[in-house]
């Protein structure tokens, strides 16, 4: 073969190289949360490149069978034709013949090492890693169909590579993942905030973070640490129950223990004067809804916004109420404990138990329990209606 043809034919496999190994890390660094967008819109390559994310070992394989095979001809072929141009004037200035074979070697090798690594190897990494997204958009569609043209062998190596792993106890994977780990993310956090370059005062990125760990379970109020009115509760015995706790939302148990609903301040400030000793009506209590212990924390928040609920009752799988949720309680796992004016400073929404005739008036029931709402506001009488900025 013509040397220069050679030298052409080299140009071509450094191409190629750079193609494979292009594909390879941008399917691998590529973001899907950048992606999707764009096959959902309809864009064909954005299509192609999740797909190809979605079968990654088979496009590692096929990658690893091009950037071998492109290496291996590259040596051959160009080898030869360097080795030539650079011998032969040697030898015709006089150079021994093996002396000029092996100096035409050593060039060889080393120009061919260094197109290799620089041109085949780096330029394509360091550009599929800067631009990711765009590497993959572009580099997915004919990485693909090379795929499915050499398909029968790509799937064979992967096999043996797949079964390889397995006898080392590694489970393969065939799904590219952009996301870090929770743990991964706590330790960003942590590292970050050590190193001053996010502010963490509050802890509401740790919250955050550990927000999906919890449970239902883990937040509610058990109980027998809860205060609940009675079900034929008066405006005027709520009213007094938050003069005394400080709380806006109160569960009314019924005489057989079990909870009907809860209350609002706000839900008895319209009732006439001439009723406000008498129980509540029916029509102004609120329902609660229903949720397990092992229910996540994150789950519980996106049922109760999707409800309008603000008070959940915690039932056992075996039908027993175990507690009471309330949104705050849910929302300070989240962001931290909750900024209130009125609220004095260290004020625990579990309280200690208090006398009954605050709470029930003329029909008082003791349940001995502490008291939980949702919102805090100020001491108020009937004359003087309280803040309701909740």
């Amino acid at each position: 073969m013509n040397d220069w043809v050679s030298l052409m034919l080299l140009i071509v496999l450094l191409a190629g190289n750079a193609f494979f190994v292009g594909g390879e890390f941008a399917i691998m660094s590529a973001r899907r949360s950048q992606i999707e967008p764009l096959a959902e819109a309809g864009n064909k390559r954005a299509i192609t490149a999740l797909r190809a994310m979605e079968h990654v070992s088979l496009m590692l394989a096929c990658c690893q069978l091009g950037i071998t095979v492109c290496s291996l001809l590259i040596l051959n072929v160009a080898e030869p034709a360097l080795h030539h141009l650079v011998a032969e004037p040697l030898m015709h200035i006089g150079v021994p013949a093996s002396a000029a074979d092996v100096i035409g070697f050593l060039l060889a090798l080393l120009v061919v090492t260094f197109l290799h690594v620089i041109f085949g190897e780096m330029v394509p990494k360091n550009i599929s890693v800067s631009v990711a997204d765009k590497a993959a958009l572009w580099l997915a569609p004919p990485l693909v169909m090379t795929a499915h043209a050499v398909k029968p062998v790509i799937v064979f190596l992967n096999w043996i590579a797949n079964s390889a792993l397995r006898l080392m106890k590694v489970e393969p994977k065939d799904e590219v993942s952009s996301t870090f780990t929770l743990e991964e993310l706590q330790t960003i956090v942590e590292e970050s905030t050590a190193e001053g370059l996010v502010t963490d005062e509050d802890g509401m990125l740790t919250g955050a973070l550990e927000f999906s760990e919890k449970s239902v379970g883990d937040v509610m109020v058990p109980v027998d640490k809860l205060v609940t009115l009675p079900s034929d509760c008066s405006p005027h015995a709520l009213e007094k129950a938050v003069g005394r706790t400080g709380f806006s939302r109160f569960v009314l148990e019924s005489e057989d223990g079990s909870y009907l609903g809860y209350l609002h301040v706000k839900d008895v400030l319209s009732i006439p004067e001439e009723r406000y000793r008498l129980p509540t009506p029916l029509t102004r209590v609120r329902s609660l809804i229903n949720l397990r212990p092992e229910t996540t924390v994150e789950d519980a928040l996106a049922t109760m916004q999707r409800t309008h609920g603000h008070v959940a009752r915690v039932v056992s799988p075996g039908g027993a109420t175990v507690g009471v949720l309330f949104l705050e309680d849910v929302l300070e796992e989240l962001i931290g404990e909750v900024k209130d004016p009125t609220r004095s400073e260290g004020h625990r929404r579990r309280l200690e138990p208090f006398a009954q005739d605050h709470l029930s008036g003329a029909n008082k029931r003791a349940s001995g329990r502490g008291s939980t709402a949702a919102s805090k506001i100020g001491p108020s009488s009937r004359n003087e209606k309280p803040d309701l900025n909740v």
